[in-house]
């Protein structure tokens, strides 16, 4: 049996959480005798000066393991509107070509952001008997504005339940109501083709069946994870003052509330922030700026290490006490919670959607208001002086879910 995985990122390249989560299950998956995987990741066109052999390629090798390989497609030949290629004969000429070569017998869809959801279609034409997954790691489909399912400035960030026509265009004036109608019905014509639909939480896969994926298509399965043995923990005394942010910096994630509230504690709290972000050259240049000042506010009790691989995790967690997940949007099941879970670290973070699922607020983390930098500011100072309070949510802390066992149930 053959399984190809396709994924808008090699982990390698742009790290993520999906991106690492695919990959872990591409590598397991290709560890066990009795199946072959094949891993296809987007990547930007390269430098064709530099690598001339790929001026008119497609899809190439990632690296040297035969069983690896990229499809070359820049942001800009992506309609962000309809998820789809502008250009999409080349792609999905190439695409049903490499089909063709290698015939799965399953293809698991991860993500087709700027890869383009008409590659489900040619999947289903070329293959007709291949089972098709498609994986919900977020609300792209559903919602224009990055996927979070949060309202636009103009709208002051609101959370957002529902997506229509009407409410998706209150959001983005220049865009036509009838637009977003024809989006849904070309994003429900690709999603006809699936099999299964994996929600890795009951807040994302519940979205989607309210939007309109049959309930008996979807399936919930946690994200599994590769086993890697936390260090031991040190003898220490005094408080648990020792905070991190893992994650990307991007407007959603709340790095900003994060650093807002570490300015609300000032200089005088006894703490210590880390800030492990990644992918702030990605962002616009006024969220960069706004970061930058922040940092300046926050003072000396905030570090920013810059970006991490994820091998690094067992030694920086080894170096905190808390892990703190700031989103303004609903997150789906964020995978740095199995990491802070697995190395017995608490976590806090917002009081909404797959965070509030994952975590529960006096068990093994703590919830503050989204969005609020006072109300986390307290939370924040509750966790560092709160005798005992660290040693106490320790204990409700569930165990990992394996790759194994996850493996096994896909």
């Amino acid at each position: 049996m053959k399984a190809l995985f396709v994924i808008h990122g090699h982990p390698n390249i742009r790290p993520g959480g999906a991106e690492g989560y695919a990959f872990e299950l591409y590598e397991a998956l290709r560890d066990k005798t009795d199946w072959d995987a094949v891993f296809l990741a987007r990547a930007d066109k390269p430098d064709l000066h530099a690598s001339p052999r790929h001026s008119d390629a497609v899809i190439g090798s990632a690296t040297s393991e035969p069983k690896q390989y990229l499809a070359y497609m820049g942001w800009q030949d992506f309609d962000w509107l309809f998820l789809r290629a502008k250009s999409k004969a080349k792609l999905n000429n190439e695409f049903r070509d490499f089909l063709l070569a290698h015939r799965p017998d399953v293809v698991h869809f991860q993500h087709l952001s700027s890869i383009g959801h008409e590659a489900i279609r040619v999947t289903r034409n070329t293959l007709p008997d291949a089972a098709i997954i498609f994986h919900l790691h977020e609300f792209n489909p559903i919602c224009h504005h990055h996927g979070q399912m949060v309202r636009t400035e103009r709208k002051n960030h609101q959370l957002c339940r529902m997506a229509s026509p009407r409410r998706c265009h209150e959001c983005f004036p220049g865009i036509d109501p009838a637009a977003f109608f024809a989006r849904k019905r070309f994003l429900e014509s690709q999603f006809r083709h699936v099999d299964r639909f994996i929600a890795p939480s009951h807040t994302v896969g519940d979205r989607f069946i309210d939007w309109g994926i049959p309930a008996e298509k979807v399936v919930f399965e946690e994200y599994g994870r590769l086993q890697k043995d936390p260090l031991p923990e040190s003898e220490r005394d005094g408080p648990r003052n020792r905070f991190a942010f893992f994650g990307q910096l991007t407007p959603f994630k709340g790095a900003d509330v994060l650093l807002k509230a570490m300015a609300v504690l000032g200089e005088e709290f006894d703490g210590q922030l880390v800030l492990h972000g990644a992918n702030l050259e990605q962002q616009h240049g006024d969220f960069k700026a706004k970061l930058k000042s922040l940092l300046e506010e926050a003072g000396d009790n905030v570090t920013d290490a810059g970006p991490y691989h994820h091998s690094m995790i067992p030694h920086l967690m080894a170096k905190i006490d808390w892990v703190i997940i700031p989103s303004i949007w609903w997150e789906n099941s964020p995978l740095v919670i199995q990491e802070a879970f697995h190395h017995r670290r608490p976590v806090i973070c917002s009081d909404i959607g797959g965070m509030a699922e994952k975590v529960t607020d006096g068990l093994n983390g703590l919830h503050f208001h989204r969005g609020d930098a006072e109300h986390l500011a307290a939370t924040i100072r509750r966790a560092a002086e709160t005798e005992g309070l660290w040693d106490e949510l320790r204990k409700g802390i569930p165990e990992l879910y394996s790759m194994d066992d996850h493996l096994s149930r896909m």
